[in-house]
C-alpha cells in the first residue's frame, strides 16, 4: 500500500508569474443565450482578478493575460464544439478582446492568443515564461474546469510550481468548479489558495525580474 503524503511547499517558489486566463469582453456582456454556461456569480469573481493584477504589477511579478481566439470560418475548433460549449470567442467579435477596461489591460502586459484550451498548447507561452525565468505560475480566470485545469495541469508536467487563486476563477458549474480546484490541489499541495494568501504572499516576493538577476 502506497504512503499518502503532503508536502506543502510556500505559496511562491522562486520567481512569479500572474496568468490571467481568458478573462475577456464577452463575460461582462448581457446575452439571452451564453455560448458557454457559467457557475453563478461568474462575472463578479472575475472582476476580482483585478486585484491581484494591480498587486502584481505593485510587486514588479509580470502579468500575462491568457486569450482564447478562433477564426471566423471555426477551422480550429476541433472537437471542442462537440461538448456543451457554443461557438465563442470569434476573431471579428469585438467581445473577443481582453477585458481591458475591467481588468486595466496595458500594452506593457504580456499577451498570449491560443486556440485550444490550454495556454501552453500551440503557443509560444512557454518561451515567455523561460525568458521572464519564471517558477510559479499564479492562475486566476476561467473556465476552472476547462482552461484554468488545463492550463495547470501542463505547467505541472512542465515543472513549474501552479497556484489557484480561488476566489478569482470560475467554472462552467458549481460542482465542475469544485471538482477541477480538488483535482488540481491531488497534483500539488497547496496549489489553492486564496486572494488574500496570494497578495500576502506577493507582498514577501522578492522581484527576481531577469533585469535584476543581472544586477
Amino acid at each position: 500500500m502506497s504512503q499518502v503524503k503532503n508536502s506543502r511547499r510556500k505559496l511562491i517558489e522562486g520567481r512569479a508569474a500572474l496568468i490571467v486566463v481568458d478573462i475577456q469582453g464577452e463575460l461582462f456582456v448581457e446575452r439571452d443565450v451564453q455560448a458557454i454556461p457559467c457557475m453563478p456569480n461568474f462575472d463578479k469573481r472575475m472582476a476580482k482578478a483585478r486585484i491581484a493584477i494591480d498587486k502584481a504589477r505593485e510587486c514588479g511579478i509580470p502579468v500575462i493575460f491568457i486569450q482564447e481566439v478562433h477564426r471566423i470560418d471555426l477551422v480550429d475548433f476541433g472537437r471542442e464544439l462537440d461538448g456543451s460549449e457554443d461557438v465563442h470567442c470569434l476573431e471579428d467579435d469585438p467581445n473577443t478582446a481582453i477585458a481591458a477596461r475591467e481588468l486595466d489591460f496595458r500594452s506593457t502586459d504580456y499577451l498570449i492568443r491560443k486556440r485550444r484550451y490550454s495556454a501552453f498548447f500551440g503557443t509560444d507561452f512557454e518561451i515567455l515564461l523561460r525568458g521572464l525565468k519564471v517558477d510559479t505560475l499564479l492562475l486566476c480566470g476561467g473556465l476552472t474546469d476547462v482552461c484554468v485545469h488545463y492550463t495547470f495541469v501542463d505547467g505541472h508536467q512542465s515543472d513549474y510550481f501552479c497556484r489557484v487563486i480561488e476566489d478569482c476563477v470560475a467554472g462552467s458549474s458549481e460542482t465542475a468548479h469544485e471538482s477541477a480546484l480538488r483535482a488540481m490541489e491531488y497534483l500539488q499541495a497547496g496549489a489553492c489558495r486564496s486572494l488574500m494568501e496570494t497578495l500576502d504572499a506577493m507582498e514577501k516576493h522578492e522581484d527576481l525580474s531577469p533585469e535584476n538577476r543581472r544586477r
